[in-house]
């Protein structure tokens, strides 16, 4: 890129936002202040007001559009406010907005049928949640119930949720209260070749850190565990993930131990990883539960565990109720998803938009030496930043001033990983050439201002 060169213009769109006529930014910023928790947290020097979207867009109160290119934290997958979507989900709202599962309503099973569509033969029983956070927690549950065992084996670096068992399973000290959680949960060395202790190609770092899950099933527990957990890509902790033999080797050892493997799809799955619906499939591993959330719903409030049903049967010694697990609303917005995917060809459209993302990222990192890895799958991708490229050394200071210099040219990416230092680049799964384009475009530019 040259100083003369025109800076592409954000794609156009038939879109209208309406006028905002609510509270101030200054208003709301000082109500949030007062009346809501401090842990409540924004991501920029001058916080965000975001008060309207369509599809890969979101508007501000002044007017000003914006490419995301996080989609509500990996949340939105059809796209904002997808008119199709809407229209089901209003419809469901103005006849039935809730009924729990103690009676009977269609959206129920027919999402719980359509979710078994998707999945491995086998995989074909669903119990529905709020959110990603109760479906780990619910899967864990079912683990040591069935199996009769306690321990778990999660990775470092991931991320499953906030509750106490859940925040057991995290193996993010920034996401940890000093609290009791978790209880017996191992956490294994993560097969990310880029920041792994061992050295050799990816197939064999990821050998070695398989075997780091036997020896810890060997050394750490009397022998016999409930369950591995791993998300495929991971989110939270950097986009990182192992080469296509770790899960196959991993898993052998957790059967061989009495345990069942729990895939957190909560972000990839739907598509995201562009090859596969899910995000498993990309390792050739049929996994014993798989939880979801947040595309799922698009927005709305649900999670979900699927599993077998002699696994699932393990739930039934006694009463089990999640109020609104089965809330109609929620499964019409499940429903409504899942038919949008296929309708709009969203999973094509993750591996054709992700392999233009992912070369461009590629030359990106080619053109800048902050930049030490380009990873992911799909729509899922990070960039990390580094200092050195020999040590390695996070730059967790060049990562803000990336995210503040894309949100100023209209791009809203994030960060993760356990430093900070990894741009999270993960847009509704509808965006178009011409988006990832632009969005290149203005990284390119962020990365040589931030260079300069």
């Amino acid at each position: 890129m040259t100083a003369t060169e025109t800076m592409l213009s954000m794609p156009a769109t038939d879109h209208v936002p309406r006028k905002y006529d609510g509270p101030s930014k200054a208003e709301i910023i000082a109500m949030r202040q007062q009346y809501t928790n401090p842990a409540v947290f924004t991501i920029y020097k001058d916080p965000l007001l975001i008060v309207e979207g369509h599809m890969q867009y979101l508007w501000d109160e002044t007017g000003r559009r914006y490419l995301d290119c996080l989609a509500g934290i990996v949340t939105i997958g059809i796209g904002h406010e997808h008119p199709k979507y809407v229209k089901r989900v209003q419809e469901q709202v103005a006849t039935l907005n809730h009924a729990t599962t103690i009676y009977l309503h269609p959206n129920f099973p027919l999402l719980a049928k359509k979710l078994a569509s998707k999945m491995p033969k086998g995989l074909d029983v669903t119990y529905f949640t709020n959110s990603g956070t109760e479906a780990n927690e619910l899967a864990v549950a079912m683990a040591r119930l069935h199996t009769g065992n306690s321990d778990i084996i999660a990775l470092r670096h991931a991320y499953h949720g906030n509750s106490a068992t859940a925040m057991g399973l995290t193996g993010l000290n920034t996401w940890k209260f000093a609290l009791e959680h978790g209880g017996r949960v191992h956490h294994a060395l993560n097969p990310d070749p880029y920041r792994s202790p061992f050295s050799g190609k990816a197939e064999e770092i990821s050998h070695l850190a398989a075997n780091d899950v036997r020896d810890i099933i060997r050394t750490a527990t009397p022998g016999k565990v409930a369950a591995f957990i791993c998300e495929p890509v991971q989110g939270a902790g950097g986009v990182t993930h192992g080469a296509p033999n770790y899960l196959g080797e991993v898993y052998g050892h957790v059967r061989a131990a009495g345990g069942l493997c729990i895939a957190d799809e909560v972000q990839t799955g739907f598509g995201r990883t562009g090859n596969h619906y899910w995000g498993f499939e990309n390792f050739g591993v049929v996994p014993d539960f798989v939880t979801m959330a947040k595309s799922l719903g698009n927005g709305a409030p649900i999670g979900a565990v699927t599993t077998r049903m002699d696994i699932a049967k393990s739930l039934a010694g006694t009463t089990h109720f999640n109020t609104f697990g089965g809330n109609p609303v929620s499964m019409a917005a499940g429903l409504a998803v899942l038919d949008i995917i296929d309708e709009d060809g969203l999973q094509a459209n993750c591996k054709a938009r992700g392999a233009e993302f992912r070369a461009g990222l590629e030359k990106l990192r080619r053109s800048y030496s902050v930049i030490g890895d380009v990873r992911g799958m799909g729509l899922m991708l990070g960039i990390e930043l580094v200092t050195d490229h020999a040590t390695r050394e996070p730059a967790k200071g060049q990562t803000v001033d990336i995210l503040e210099a894309t949100r100023e040219a209209g791009l809203l990416i994030a960060k993760g990983g356990l430093d900070g230092n990894v741009l999270r680049v993960k847009p509704p799964m509808c965006i178009t050439a011409a988006d990832v384009e632009f969005a290149l475009d203005v990284l390119d530019r962020s990365f040589a201002a931030v260079s300069a």
